[in-house]
């Protein structure tokens, strides 16, 4: 071995083991309802050196990346044998997506991709492109991946190369090692993504939520938060959906929006995570927003703080796809520390964390949009004047001036 490519080599290693074991920290001060750590939990360059590079000098004397790794993103996510798991978008620099599995003791740092991707078995018709996998672990004992599978629109007029069909695909498992492959959602809309498994039987029957599309891009009429009811996942058919959260116009959610990763079940109420999408002079800028449903009737929304819950901030805001932050995954720890996975303009994955009684608070308790410009400033002169007069109680303030 050549004395170029050895130290090379240990200057790779070095880098890599500094970076998947760099410590993560919490930023100071934050808003209250989450806290958002330093720096990003999985990048490209976590990807183990040995997929990227062929590490015999015989065949790779200047040690060249052969297989370069442009991002790592979008990741589901699931607490098991004590381990926090990320199922990862892994995206190379031919654009091709796949899945991978990142572990971490703690949640927040150390996250280290298994040795292999994971090898999720094709359909007859194989998929293009995969991606966005959201994980539940359904009360039926299976693990559900629920992803979107992306192939070429046989339909699109000669010399169209990038009109796609979106679908969604399902594979289960037991152990994120072994998965079996079951048929892709029918439904009766033209396109589905971000389709995802709720992780109770509703009357006896599996309980999906959707997100109709007319288009690869557009919602077009169609659009937001469906829910439908399967019989059964070897054979998932949902019949008709209904919107339980719908697009609105002028919102932080008005071109469109889809469920992010399965809800939590509270004693208020089920938790739930959604990504929106509006328009901007600068491109489409995607937000995360919270909500919640009634505990028996999981299709009515009892409570929807207006605005946005997470946005892109900082180096966020830059990547692939700027001005995006997306989540497809969470976990509610045992103590009640909810750790929220979002990936930042289609590049990294970070995390924040909170517990589920502040997230709870902030849902409950934050006003909901009334859709009118006068109506925003009458909830603020209502907190003002709450305050005021609390203060004045306190002695505090003696007069009002305003």
């Amino acid at each position: 071995m050549n004395t170029a490519f050895k130290e090379r080599l240990k200057q790779l290693e070095k880098a890599h083991k500094n970076l998947i074991t760099r410590q993560n920290e919490k930023e100071s001060l934050g808003n209250g309802v989450y806290e958002r750590y330093t720096f990003p939990i999985l990048t490209g360059q976590h990807a183990p050196l040995f997929w990227r590079y062929d590490l015999n000098p015989d065949t790779n004397p200047y040690l060249m990346e052969r297989i370069g790794v442009n991002a790592a993103f979008n990741a589901g996510a699931i607490k098991l044998n004590g381990k926090y798991l990320l199922v990862v978008r892994v995206e190379g620099v031919d654009r091709k997506s796949f899945f991978a599995v990142a572990e971490s003791p703690n949640g927040v740092d150390n996250f280290k991709f298994w040795d292999r991707p994971i090898s999720l078995p094709e359909t007859d018709e194989p998929d293009v492109n995969v991606y966005d996998m959201r994980l539940t672990q359904h009360e039926d004992g299976w693990i559900y991946g629920l992803f979107c599978t992306e192939r070429k629109d046989p339909n699109a007029p000669q010399g169209d190369e990038s009109a796609a069909n979106a679908q969604c695909g399902i594979a289960r498992t037991k152990d994120l090692v072994k998965w079996e492959r079951l048929p892709d959602l029918k439904t009766n809309s033209p396109q589905q993504r971000n389709v995802v498994l709720h992780p109770e039987f509703v009357d006896r029957k599996y309980a999906l939520y959707t997100r109709p599309q007319d288009s690869f891009i557009e919602a077009g009429t169609r659009g937001g938060i469906g829910w439908g009811l399967v019989d059964s996942m070897e054979n998932a058919v949902v019949p008709e959906e209904i919107i339980i959260d719908e697009k609105r116009y002028h919102t932080v959610y008005e071109v469109k929006n889809g469920q992010g990763p399965a809800p939590l079940k509270t004693e208020k109420g089920w938790l739930h995570m959604a990504h929106g999408v509006r328009n901007t002079a600068a491109g489409l800028r995607y937000v995360l927003y919270v909500f919640v449903t009634d505990l028996h009737d999981v299709t009515k929304v009892i409570h929807k703080p207006a605005g946005y819950f997470i946005a892109p901030e900082g180096e966020e805001r830059v990547g692939d796809v700027s001005n995006v932050v997306f989540a497809n995954g969470w976990i509610l720890d045992e103590d009640g520390t909810v750790f929220i996975y979002y990936a930042s303009s289609d590049t990294r994955m970070h995390v924040a964390t909170s517990t589920i009684d502040r997230l709870l608070d902030y849902a409950i308790n934050t006003p909901e949009d009334q859709f009118r410009s006068a109506a925003s400033v009458n909830q603020i002169n209502e907190l003002i004047d709450k305050n005021l007069a609390y203060l004045k109680e306190q002695g505090k303030v003696s007069e009002v001036n305003v």
